[in-house]
């Protein structure tokens, strides 16, 4: 057990880590238009949205 928190658990960590970084690395090299934050759409509000089904019911 010993050897498991002394090696194998801080090497997990490192490796998920260094594997979060390659992948938030990776979108600077994305085009232009991936690397932008997805668009947000006309989102219905919730109390319509429940409003609605209670009408529905």
């Amino acid at each position: 057990m010993n050897i498991l928190r002394q090696y194998v658990f801080p090497a997990l960590i490192l490796l998920v880590f260094l594997f979060t970084l390659v992948v938030v690395s990776i979108r600077s090299f994305l085009p232009g238009d991936m690397a932008q934050p997805a668009p947000i759409e006309d989102l219905t509000p919730i109390a319509s949205s429940t409003a609605l089904m209670a009408e529905n019911a």
